[in-house]
């Protein structure tokens, strides 16, 4: 009899311990800052009149958040660029720009340093979804209108090219990829969800992200994702340097995210990305027939803390 009751509190015990939940969500402290280190390549092959197009861009630097208020369901924080670094492999040539570069002929280089140390405002819900970004726009516009030697002409230019990579809604949608990844409920090891994500940066696409919590260990969280991507609204066109353009893409992208136990602030993220399909431009007097090109777009982010 002793015995039968042993082996009954051995199988609670082993019960409680497999469904005790894990409340996974941001739990920032009022004051402190907590950094999101990124290095991104994306390789993008093109084919157009017969000929193979590829370019490689990097983009990687050091975003800084201080959490001002924590409020019941979300956190209003003061973001700030500490570095900023952008590099293009072309056919024509490899161009890189720095925030800590001292060149006052390197415009971008320039823009990107006045830039450094410019707060703006980010509200993030305790699941990591960007609820609003402030300012960041026009503190863009401060930096590149003190670039006297450009014309009203080339600010606009620059500006547009800017917007493409660091522009409100673009640092939304990189930002979310790491951080936008929690449930509205408590999770066991082994458990798994599905988040449901919206890009709206440069092209529309959805992205449907299957999470698995792996195991948490003394230090962090392991969570797995593995996404399906594909554009929306296909027959919207983006203006693109003067050109028309829409896309029919589809893709996907394995992550690897290891967060903080107490905060669950990200320690590092692994996110590889592969996309594929056709970019249609639209007729215009230099091609009154349009063009497709067929793409190929391979991105791997690293984000660390």
């Amino acid at each position: 009899m002793k015995t039968f009751y042993t082996l009954i509190l051995i199988s609670f015990f082993l019960t409680s311990c497999q469904t005790e939940q894990t409340d996974l969500a941001l739990k920032l402290e009022k004051g402190k800052t907590y950094k999101q280190i990124s290095n991104a390549k994306a390789t993008i092959t093109q084919k157009a009149n017969g000929q193979e197009i590829k370019m490689i861009m990097t983009i990687n630097g050091t975003l800084s958040f201080l959490v001002n208020t924590v409020n019941d369901t979300d956190y209003s924080m003061e973001a700030t660029f500490d570095e900023l670094n952008m590099s293009m492999q072309t056919p024509q040539g490899t161009m890189s720009f720095s925030s800590e570069k001292e060149d006052k002929n390197d415009i971008m280089s320039s823009v990107f340093k006045t830039m450094k140390n410019k707060t703006f405002g980010i509200t993030m819900s305790k699941t990591g979804k960007i609820v609003d970004i402030k300012a960041v726009n026009n503190a863009w516009d401060t930096a590149i209108n003190s670039m006297e030697q450009l014309s009203d002409r080339q600010k606009g230019q620059l500006k547009a090219q800017i917007m493409k990579s660091y522009g409100a809604q673009v640092l939304k949608d990189n930002i979310e990829m790491a951080t936008a990844i929690y449930p509205e409920h408590g999770l066991s090891t082994g458990d798994t969800w599905t988040i449901n994500k919206t890009i709206e940066s440069n092209m529309h696409a959805k992205m449907i992200t299957d999470y698995k919590f792996v195991e948490r260990t003394p230090d962090h969280i392991l969570i797995t994702g593995k996404s399906a991507i594909s554009t929306t609204d296909k027959e919207a066109y983006i203006e693109f340097n003067g050109v028309s353009m829409k896309y029919d893409l589809t893709g996907t992208m394995t992550s690897k995210i290891k967060v903080d136990n107490n905060t669950g602030w990200i320690i590092e993220a692994n996110m590889d990305q592969e996309i594929k399909g056709d970019a249609f431009i639209k007729e215009n007097d230099r091609m009154p027939n349009g063009m497709t090109i067929p793409m190929y777009l391979t991105n791997i982010t690293t984000i660390t803390n």
